[in-house]
C-alpha cells in the first residue's frame, strides 16, 4: 500500500474501493488492524500530540477522509486516490457483509444512537448481521466495565467493531483495545453514527467535493466546531506550505 507522508501522518493513496478490498483481506487472513479515517482534524490532532501521531503511524491504514489530502496525493502523482468518507465506507463494507457475512459490532455514540444506528442499517442491508453494540459512558469506564465490555465481544466475535467516537478519543481507544478484544478489524468513523441514525445532516455531495464540507458542519454545530476548524485549517496551509516548500519526502512508499 503506498502511502503520502502529510505532516508525518501516512495517508494513504487509496481509492473506497481499494480501502475495502484491504479490510477484507485481513479479515480472511485474521488480522488484527485498526483504520483511522483521517483529514485534517486527524492530522493536526497529531502534530499537537506525539502519541496521536504515533498512533496514525502504527495503523494498518489511515484513509484519506478530506479533499485536501486528496488534492495533495493527486498533486503527487496518485490519479486513482480518491476520498475515503467514514460514513461511505461504512456503507460500502455493509454492501459486501449481505454476501460475505461480515458480523459488525457498534461502539460509540450516546445511549441508544447504535441501536437506532443497528435498526437503520439492518432495514437497509436486511441480510446484514450486527451482532452487538455498546454506547460508552462519556467518563473513563471502571475495570468491572471494561471486563464486562471484554467478555461481551470475546463471545460475539465480530468480524469489525466500528468505533464512532471523536477524533482523538477514536483513535487512541483502538490503538489501546486492538490486541485486548476478540476482533479482527477496528474502524473509526466518527460522527458516521449520527448521519446513518439520522440524528446529524450530511453535507451534499457537491459540498464534499468542493471540500466544504468543514464549513457545512460548522453551520450546523457552530458551538462544537469553530475552534477546531477556524484553527486547524490556517495552521493546516501553513504547516503543509513549509513542508512542500523544504521538498521534504512526500511519497511513504509501502505502509
Amino acid at each position: 500500500m503506498k502511502t503520502i507522508n502529510i505532516l508525518a501522518v501516512p495517508i494513504a493513496a487509496v481509492n473506497i474501493e481499494q480501502a475495502a478490498t484491504q479490510i477484507e483481506e485481513w479479515i480472511r487472513n485474521g488480522q488484527k488492524e485498526y483504520v483511522t479515517v483521517t483529514g485534517i482534524h486527524g492530522i493536526m490532532e497529531s502534530q499537537y500530540d506525539e502519541e496521536v501521531k504515533r498512533i496514525h503511524q502504527a495503523a494498518g491504514m489511515c484513509v484519506p477522509d478530506g479533499m485536501p489530502t486528496v488534492w495533495i496525493g493527486k498533486l503527487y502523482g496518485y490519479k486513482n486516490m480518491s476520498r475515503v468518507y467514514g460514513p461511505d465506507l461504512m456503507l460500502e463494507m455493509m454492501k459486501l457483509s449481505e454476501e460475505k457475512k461480515y458480523t459488525h459490532f457498534f461502539y460509540g455514540g450516546k445511549k441508544g444512537v447504535p441501536e437506532l444506528l443497528k435498526a437503520r442499517l439492518i432495514s437497509q442491508f436486511p441480510g446484514l448481521k450486527v451482532v452487538g453494540t455498546f454506547s460508552p459512558p462519556f467518563r473513563e469506564m471502571n475495570e468491572e466495565e471494561a471486563n464486562a465490555l471484554q467478555e461481551k465481544i470475546e463471545k460475539l466475535s465480530p468480524d469489525i467493531i466500528w468505533v464512532g467516537l471523536s477524533t482523538p478519543k477514536q483513535e487512541i481507544w483502538m490503538a489501546s483495545h486492538i490486541e485486548k478484544l476478540n476482533t479482527k478489524v477496528m474502524i473509526g468513523i466518527g460522527a458516521a453514527f449520527d448521519f446513518h441514525a439520522g440524528l446529524l445532516r450530511q453535507a451534499p455531495s457537491w459540498v464534499q467535493r468542493l471540500g466544504l464540507e468543514w464549513l457545512f458542519r460548522l453551520c450546523v454545530e457552530p458551538r462544537r466546531l469553530w475552534k477546531r476548524y477556524l484553527k486547524n485549517n490556517p495552521l493546516f496551509i501553513w504547516k503543509f506550505a513549509l513542508q512542500f516548500l523544504k521538498k521534504e519526502n512526500i511519497n511513504l512508499g509501502d505502509h
